[in-house]
């Protein structure tokens, strides 16, 4: 083996390479704030007047034959998911799930680059509606869903599952 010459000249790490965000144009975690309380605000004051305006009473219609207002208390996951399980299981498992995307949603918005303009809106609204959700699930139980959307094809009523404010700012963002 031939050792490396000691004054052979060294290549310097290529421009822009470097992991580094650059701090012009960094994404603004006050932006972040801002946007994730705005749509956690709108969802929990949606919820409080579906609450009061919805309990006990016949499905508000809001589109004749596609769009109503009925509360309904979700104690699953999207479409129902894990529904009859046990609240033991239920519970933690779902609390542990919205922690883990909270945190992945906060360390990703941490890494955006200044062209990713999308998701500097996209992951407030994801962060906003997981925690509307999630305080949903710890104040209650459960998660209070109430826009009912349906349409009749051939005689046959067809549901979308019950949704909230949380799910359209989900939805919206990781779409």
């Amino acid at each position: 083996l031939t050792p490396a010459a000691p004054a052979a000249p060294r290549l310097d790490v290529p421009v822009g390479a470097g992991k580094a965000i650059p701090a012009e144009g960094s994404p603004s975690y006050l932006f972040l704030a801002i946007v994730s309380i705005v749509t956690l605000g709108l969802d929990l004051g949606t919820k409080a007047w579906a609450e009061r305006a919805l309990d006990l009473r016949p499905p508000m219609v809001v589109v004749e034959k596609y769009v109503d207002f009925i509360l309904a208390r979700n104690k699953g996951g999207a479409w129902g998911l894990l529904q009859t399980t046990s609240e033991l299981v239920r519970k933690p498992f779902f609390l542990l799930v919205s922690a883990l995307a909270i945190g992945f949603i906060v360390t990703l918005y941490s890494r955006l680059q200044p062209r990713q303009h999308a998701l500097k809106w996209d992951l407030p609204l994801v962060l906003g509606g997981a925690l509307g959700n999630v305080f949903d699930r710890i104040h209650y139980g459960w998660v209070i869903d109430f826009i009912d959307v349906h349409v009749v094809q051939n005689g046959i009523e067809r549901h979308w599952p019950t949704f909230n404010v949380a799910d359209i700012a989900i939805c919206v963002g990781v779409g």
